[in-house]
């Protein structure tokens, strides 16, 4: 199944998001069209080939903008017609490309493309891998995020405002008691509406444009939206004052009043909350811009022996990159030549550099610190770890969480609801109000439509995702799914996978215990013996003895006993080294050693016995040693009132000791891979909501099972596939943090809709004026106007306030991981 995302112009409320999720879903093909208000971009999946532009026109004919560029690109290398149709079916290929064309004469490629879908690099490549090479040309070099929108609504504001300012000093002065005789002085009171309402009309028709052409749009398709309020409540006020200004006696005795003020302000102001929310906004991407800003811009690429300076997209897998002191590795790869220490702190977190050597992997985005390295391209472009991290947060900013398609649903029928509730107001206030009983019904029924918000509805959750995931990435906590933040706040119980997961995932040298002979030497002995074997408790021991700086001896006549241990003939010696049933089998006493060998086994440590020259000599015990911080870890889980088990394939001696030293009651021992899902699932059954955490392949399954499933970023793709989370640093603390942060965030979610929904249900009564019969106070439209754009404001910059989230801000996890050493 294919996606697309499309950049949309002109949306400003959830109705919009429905209107268009409806327009794309009617497309053949299509099998699931979403629609983010936040970010404005549609993302459409589709079984069978969509072109872009049916994507495009749909979206076109709701009523609203696809953001699309054109481009000019020079082309290199082209010589006959075949050259052309040759780049024409190459370009036309390209998801996301509206039309290519290529003019052999002017040596042109003219491109049209959905710029949020088809990078202009992506354009490039595809002509390169024709045959041809791509020039740089003057529009193709402009940035493709430059802010049109942002520019045109502070123009527009600035222009609404000096317009507006004078309308409202003349409306206000005609009625401050002193100034009235003033006004009329200079002209009659007819001269200063006439005045008003050339100020107010390019107001009006020029700065809320944008209000007419999508409210149009929106009835039209007979869905009303916020544009179709505005439009009516502004128009109504300006087309009345027009009238009063020009057939008052038109109007009951004392109802021909000018508005005029009142249709400026409302769009001057709505403008400026647009303005001020579309900042906003901007800002809940800022995560995604930093992550891109890690992305090299060009690689020094070894072609026919000399190092050329190429745009990243250029490269391939396979070139050999050369990456000096102080820059970006490009793309992932493998060292071949060189050393240097790497700043790898953007995936794992930890400040200090690591050693890079040949053999060793490099991360694109990393920073080179001191050493010149020349390594082979693995993955580039989509593939790399930092492009596939961009693609997960904006795929979790994309998706819509339960509680937002409830939202949605309900915005979709609030529009029309709040207009019949304006017709009735009109209706009862010109019935039975007090004269004069048009002005009243008028002010009430403008009031009601412009008090309304269904764009706070719209943004409630969009807004609060944005920012959660794209915090959770500076963290190193990829949220792959939106919902997995609203759904992770809710987790009561989490399981742990033992191997790789809670403990390092590899057998090491913890102990070892001399009887006989001289320490160092028998361990070199030992070592030198296991180098044989390729078993992991074998290589464990090889590295203890070389992280002790031993030089292994030659090595004859090694036998492998399977089932008991190994044979060799080392120095001189006879070496055995197996457990205790291979010592019996040689008649060698244990009975020195029997209390150690028993203490190690229950702190979950394999014990080996090692004999030379038929005499015991010495006990190693091998173990896989639990994560640094992982009993933190877990003590600040069960501090925020998270259940915590273990699950592994060990016997339930081994699992209750490592049980014992993470500081775990629960354990789910002697679960064979293929079981996990099950164990899982009985969870679920007896009530509980699961977040399961794992690492390798055979924990797939469960991760998908689980209500959320986290994956650890240092295991393998297909865990991480199969997740909801992905704890980038490996370190099971992460898992304290996104749990707090999505506690966070719901709590924000939710305090979003409280605001937008409380905030039109007891608004909506006061403009249709329920508290005049009992205070007098009627709603001026300026305010309703000015309420409804702070509404919207109010919460984006709630959602905003997620940026201040700290790692270990939860006081009762902050405790627990203070009051335990790491």
């Amino acid at each position: 199944m294919q996606k697309i995302d499309i950049g949309i112009e002109g949306m400003s409320c959830a109705s919009c998001v429905g209107r268009i999720e409806r327009a794309l879903d009617k497309i053949p093909g299509v099998s699931e069209a979403r629609v983010n208000l936040a970010n404005g971009k549609a993302t459409v999946a589709f079984a069978e080939p969509a072109t872009a532009g049916t994507l495009a026109d749909a979206v076109q004919d709701a009523g609203y903008k696809p953001r699309l560029k054109s481009v000019e690109i020079p082309v290199a290398g082209m010589n006959c017609g075949s050259c052309v149709s040759r780049i024409e079916r190459a370009l036309n290929k390209q998801p996301g490309m509206i039309r290519a064309s290529v003019s052999l004469t002017t040596a042109k490629a003219f491109v049209e493309f959905l710029s949020d879908t088809l990078p202009l690099a992506s354009i490039q490549q595809a002509i390169r891998d024709t045959g041809y090479e791509p020039q740089e040309s003057e529009n193709s070099a402009q940035p493709l995020d430059e802010d049109k929108e942002g520019i045109d609504l502070r123009s527009k504001v600035i222009f609404a405002a000096a317009l507006t300012i004078p309308v409202v000093l003349i409306a206000m002065g005609k009625m401050i008691p002193g100034l009235e005789s003033v006004f009329a002085n200079v002209m009659p009171y007819r001269g200063w509406m006439a005045i008003e309402w050339l100020l107010t009309t390019p107001v009006l028709f020029y700065a809320g444009s944008r209000f007419f052409r999508s409210g149009y749009a929106e009835l039209r398709h007979a869905n009303p939206g916020m544009n179709s309020l505005v439009m009516i409540g502004a128009s109504a006020a300006y087309f009345y004052s027009v009238a009063a200004l020009l057939v008052p006696g038109f109007f009951p005795a004392g109802t021909a009043e000018s508005y005029f003020e009142a249709s400026a302000v409302i769009v001057t102001l709505i403008l400026l909350g647009r303005h001020f929310e579309h900042i906003a906004k901007g800002r809940t991407s800022e995560a995604i811009r930093k992550l891109l800003q890690l992305q090299a811009k060009t690689a020094r690429v070894i072609r026919k022996g000399e190092a050329v300076e190429v745009p990243v997209e250029a490269v391939v897998p396979g070139d050999c990159i050369q990456v000096r002191p102080g820059e970006r590795v490009p793309v992932d790869g493998m060292v071949e030549e060189g050393q240097s220490y790497v700043d790898e702190s953007m995936i794992s977190g930890e400040p200090v550099p690591v050693a890079k050597h040949k053999g060793a992997e490099l991360v694109g985005g990393t920073i080179n610190k001191n050493g010149s390295l020349t390594f082979r391209a693995t993955r580039v472009g989509a593939d790399t770890v930092l492009s596939r991290i961009v693609q997960m947060v904006e795929s979790a900013q994309a998706e819509k969480p339960p509680i937002q398609q409830l939202a949605d649903k309900i915005a979709g029928i609030f529009v029309p609801i709040v207009i019949v509730i304006a017709v009735i107001a009109f209706v009862t206030w010109f019935s039975f109000g007090p004269a004069p009983a048009l002005s009243f019904a008028f002010v009430t029924a403008v009031s009601v439509l412009l008090i309304a918000c269904p764009c706070a509805m719209g943004l409630a959750t969009p807004t609060a995702i944005m920012v959660g995931t794209g915090k959770g990435a500076e963290m190193g906590v990829l949220f792959r799914k939106g919902s997995a933040l609203e759904s992770l706040a809710r987790m009561d119980t989490v399981v742990l996978d033992k191997t790789g997961t809670l403990t390092r995932g590899r057998p090491e040298l913890t102990d070892f215990i001399p009887v006989e002979g001289p320490e160092e030497d028998v361990l070199a002995w030992v070592a030198a013996v296991e180098g044989q074997s390729e078993h992991p408790i074998a290589q464990a021991i090889v590295e203890g003895a070389r992280d002790r700086g031993l030089k292994l001896p030659a090595v004859s006549d090694f036998q492998a006993k399977p089932g008991y241990g190994i044979e060799a003939q080392v120095a001189d010696h006879r070496i055995n080294v197996g457990a205790d049933r291979y010592m019996s089998h040689l008649g060698i006493d244990l009975d020195a050693v029997t209390g150690q060998a028993r203490a190690l086994a229950e702190q979950a440590k394999s014990p080996l016995y090692v004999a030379v020259d038929g005499r015991l000599a010495a006990l190693i015990a091998v173990s896989d040693p639990l994560k640094e911080g992982s009993v933190q870890a877990i003590a600040a889980l069960k501090a925020i009132g998270l259940k915590v088990a273990m699950l592994t394939g060990d016997n339930r001696a081994t699992a209750a000791a490592i049980a014992r030293q993470a500081g775990i009651e629960r354990v789910l021992a002697e679960v064979l891979p293929d079981q996990k899902v099950g164990e899982v699932r009985r969870l679920q059954e007896a009530g509980a909501r699961v977040a399961f955490v794992g690492d390798g392949i055979n924990d797939a399954p469960a991760l998908a099972q689980a209500d959320v499933g986290i994956a650890i970023g240092t295991g393998t793709d297909i865990a991480i596939e199969a997740a909801d989370v992905v704890l980038m640093r490996g370190d099971l603390r992460g898992i304290v943090d996104a749990a707090a942060l999505s506690r966070r965030t719901r709590r924000t979610i939710l305090g979003n809709f409280a605001w937008a929904y409380g905030y039109n249900l007891a608004l909506i009564p006061v403009a249709a004026g329920v508290l005049f019969p009992f205070t007098g106070f009627l709603l001026n439209p300026m305010l309703a106007a000015g309420a409804m754009s702070l509404s919207s404001v109010f919460v984006v910059t709630n959602s905003l306030r997620l940026r201040q989230f700290k790692p270990g801000s939860s006081q009762p996890a902050a405790a627990a991981l203070k009051a335990i050493p790491a």
